[in-house]
């Protein structure tokens, strides 16, 4: 176990409070902090978990595409020598898959489940009640317009939910399956018809 130190938690703070981020704030980390909680005696190593979702946003640059790649080496640089070697790397592999939200295809069965619940806690905005989703991609187009202007926001937008709309399940455990892909797939059809 550790304890995610003041100091890290204070510096992770502080990104998650850039002027630029409209949703991939500190409320929306909250938000999968709760989640977490719900989730008593399901998840593997609560720890690892914890450590990929305070940093799986840590870096968050609209205009880059390897924001991913580089939050996990900014958990490996931040936690190294004070968090077990094996938790760092998984973490770290957690925070690396939020790029395309698919499960890795090979690890030890905890850390592929681990992953499974960061990866639909942080797509769970997707199954809220229609007005938080509305926030939501109000926040999203408000990080990313700015950067790439409204057309091409709207055409990156329009592949993104067409994408996951095509994919056979949104969430990868069967308890977010049940409870929020119905609700999800409304609410990104709805997205994509206001693009």
């Amino acid at each position: 176990m550790f304890e995610l130190m003041d100091v890290r938690r204070a510096g992770l703070r502080t990104r998650h409070a850039e002027a630029h981020r409209c949703y991939h704030g500190q409320s929306h980390v909250d938000a999968l902090l709760r989640g977490r909680s719900g989730l008593r005696g399901q998840v593997a190593r609560r720890h690892v978990l914890e450590l990929a979702i305070w940093y799986h946003d840590a870096i968050h640059d609209p205009a880059a595409r390897d924001n991913e790649v580089r939050s996990a080496r900014l958990l490996r640089d931040e936690m190294a020598g004070l968090v077990d070697a094996a938790d760092l790397m998984s973490a770290a592999l957690m925070v690396e898959r939020t790029a395309d939200h698919l499960l890795p295809t090979d690890g030890p069965g905890e850390q592929i489940l681990d992953c499974a619940y960061l990866l639909d806690l942080d797509m769970a905005i997707l199954g809220a009640d229609a007005a938080e989703c509305d926030r939501y991609e109000a926040g999203i187009a408000g990080e990313y317009v700015p950067v790439f202007g409204t057309k091409a926001y709207r055409a990156g937008r329009r592949a993104f939910l067409d994408g996951q709309l095509g994919r056979a399940r949104l969430f990868h455990t069967d308890s977010s399956y049940a409870s929020l892909d119905a609700r999800a797939r409304c609410n990104m059809r709805r997205a994509l018809q206001a693009c």
